[in-house]
């Protein structure tokens, strides 16, 4: 360890030290003074018993190292340099000792939960480093310029003084690799066609839209402003920014295999934070690919970043599956993800899982087309019950009174506690046509917003945007977007331990969502049979989202398949199952997050039935103790209710879902 890293590492040690002796000294008299005095209850101020009142030792060490981390990713916006690649090793590796010199063992059991939690981040992004340098290896050949643009964007950084006709004279050089790079491309595709894998090439070429917003950002800061650089340096420039376009398109085009139209993946932002898309995200998220998975999004970054996740297109057409491409992370990669998830289940038995659930949803849709007058024929079932949607206009209020019943079922069998300003600011918005390519479905947390079609639909893209969100398939999902769904979440987590948001996973943000789902079937609020055929339409989607999104990922499943496997075994039409997956594996969304949904529900159904069923909890404990511990794993969530005794180096070995046998 450098000098300046111990000096770093102590200075750190001395604030925890600070901040420790301060928590375990007697409270000032104006303290005391101050909490003799509780801040007026009204109908617009909380009591001071509904008030954060966590006591972790180690609360605002996380809450300094993530303004350390913010500060250190804005510092190095490029994330594919090494530089920075060194420098964040530096920090988490510097931050980890820094953790191991704690008095674990004199913490209470919220602070060690916080430990462990920040333990396993720590490690968890020291891994996906290891992870996005293979990726970066993968792609270096079709990319050999790019450490000089990267050079240039990390000398501005550093606000060094521009030598105008060497830059040109670099700008001229550079323009010459990218040509070399491009034709060195085409005389593979000539002599070994099909060597270069398609994934690879997309992945090369969001970098290299990546690499030209770097350059971009770069000559924008000089250009006008010095007149010397422009008069060597425009024209040169203007060459480079041209062959990099030119080179996108060569290899979207003519490798990928993507139209005209797709030839330009878009840029997306940074890092994705873990589970990217859930509402109330979690600070310090951008650092990387954190959470938001390795998979997509992880050349992502502000100004200077790879580009956005792999796999995106800016023009997506319905019902076409030819520009979803993803980027396959494979096994060792899942296993990576899984572990600082806490599952202790390998990809082949969650897709085990998967099969098995899904089974169990086919039986259950049988029984109820049996009630319907359909003997077996679920799909006819179905079919009948997606004609059933509402006609143009009355959406927006079938949603508010489906919003409205659920609201109503968890307060009136005290379920879980719904805060009145929670249910007072919800609100709901009309997803855009464009939006709907991509998510034929509802979008929930305090805004919900509605999939149905506009006028400038054609005939059969409305038809399929009706039926597919027809009142018995919004039934169930209404719930899960609002309360006690994504909104209470978000309103929850937002008021609750907030400085866990770093640790945030979609088994928690989605599952928590899906968990009700289960659990409003087992009470019998599904009662009719179309509205049985709704639920177990959308726990059917959750089963086969397990078996896709992780089978893609070891590369035994293609995009074609995976919405196949949801229009023959799930019933999706085919318009929304392509939106669907496209979305999958757009780059928003980490590895596992599609699978996150059935398979976070199903840790907290059985984290259910070991403290409710068993009397040891009532639901209304049970769920608003889950909601103000914020984003975190559910084994610690499990840890904390059942009071656990937790170890330094605690590792999951929680099967929740028992035994599983991989055919």
């Amino acid at each position: 360890m450098s000098n300046m890293r111990i000096r770093v590492a102590f200075g750190l040690l001395a604030i925890l030290a600070l901040c420790v002796g301060l928590w375990s000294s007697t409270p000032p008299a104006a303290s005391a003074s101050h909490s003799s005095n509780p801040l007026p209850t009204s109908d617009n101020a909380p009591g001071v018993n509904e008030l954060d009142t966590s006591k972790s030792e180690i609360r605002s060490v996380i809450e300094r190292y993530n303004a350390d981390r913010g500060s250190l990713s804005r510092s190095y916006p490029v994330e594919s340099s090494p530089a920075r690649q060194q420098r964040f090793k530096d920090f988490y590796t510097d931050w980890l000792a820094l953790l191991g010199k704690l008095s674990f063992d004199t913490f209470s059991p919220e602070g060690k939960v916080d430990y462990v939690l920040f333990k396993n981040h720590l490690e968890h992004e020291l891994q996906q480093l290891n992870l996005q340098t293979q990726a970066l290896a993968e792609i270096a050949p079709l990319v050999p310029f790019a450490q000089t643009i990267t050079e240039l964007a990390e000398a501005r950084r550093r606000m060094e003084p521009v030598d105008s006709p060497k830059v040109a004279a670099l700008l001229n050089d550079l323009n010459k690799k990218i040509e070399a790079a491009r034709r060195g491309v085409e005389t593979g595709l000539r002599s070994e066609p099909g060597k270069l894998k398609k994934t690879v090439a997309n992945r090369a070429a969001t970098a290299v839209n990546g690499l030209r917003g770097t350059l971009r950002t770069w000559f924008g800061y000089y250009n006008g402003y010095d007149p010397l650089f422009t008069w060597w340096a425009d024209e040169p420039y203007k060459a480079v920014d041209q062959s990099l376009g030119n080179y996108a398109t060569f290899l979207t085009e003519r490798v990928v295999g993507l139209r005209g139209g797709d030839a330009a993946p878009t840029m997306a932002a940074a890092g994705g934070g873990r589970g990217a898309g859930a509402p109330g995200g979690g600070a310090g998220a951008g650092a990387g690919g954190q959470r938001g998975g390795f998979g997509g999004g992880n050349f992502g970054g502000g100004a200077g970043g790879f580009g956005g996740g792999a796999g995106r297109t800016t023009n997506a057409r319905a019902g076409d599956a030819s520009d979803i491409i993803g980027d396959p992370i494979g096994r060792e990669a899942l296993m990576v993800e899984l572990a600082s998830e806490m599952i202790p289940y390998t990809p082949e038995e969650l897709i085990a899982i998967g099969w098995k659930e899904l089974a169990w949803c086919e039986a259950e849709m049988k029984k109820a087309a049996r009630e319907m007058g359909f003997g077996d024929d679920w799909q006819k079932a179905l079919e009948h019950v997606k004609n059933k949607y509402v006609e143009p206009g009355k959406q927006p209020q079938l949603i508010k009174d489906l919003a409205l019943e659920a609201i109503e079922y968890v307060e009136k069998n005290n379920l879980v506690t719904v805060p009145p300003l929670a249910r007072e600011s919800w609100r709901m918005e009309m997803m855009t046509p464009e939006r709907q390519l991509v998510s034929p479905f509802f979008l929930g947390g305090e805004v919900i917003q509605v999939s149905y079609p506009t006028n400038t639909m054609a005939h059969e893209q409305k038809m399929m945007s009706m039926r597919g969100n027809n009142p018995h398939f919004s039934r169930a999902t209404v719930h899960h977007e609002l309360i006690p769904g994504h909104h209470l979440q978000g309103f929850m987590t937002q008021r609750y331990k907030p400085y866990r948001g770093l640790f945030s996973t979609p088994f928690w943000g989605e599952g928590w969502a899906l968990y009700w789902e289960l659990l409003l079937w087992d009470r019998g609020f599904v009662k009719t049979p179309e509205d049985k055929m709704g639920f177990l339409f959308w726990r059917s989607h959750r089963c086969a989202r397990i078996v896709f999104s992780l089978s893609f990922h070891m590369e035994k499943m293609t995009p074609q398949q995976c919405i196949d496997l949801l229009v023959q075994r799930v019933g999706h039409e085919v318009d929304n199952a392509t939106a669907e997956v496209r979305r999958s594996f757009g780059g928003s969304y980490g590895p596992l997050y599609q699978a996150a949904y059935l398979l976070g529900g199903l840790q907290i159904y059985s984290l259910h039935k070991e403290l409710v069923d068993s009397k040891k909890m009532t639901d209304l404990d049970f769920h608003d103790t889950i909601l103000k511990e914020n984003r975190i794993p559910i084994e610690m969530v499990r840890a904390i209710l059942t009071k656990q005794k937790l170890t330094r180096d605690f590792k999951s070995s929680w099967k929740f879902y028992g035994p599983v046998t991989v055919q």
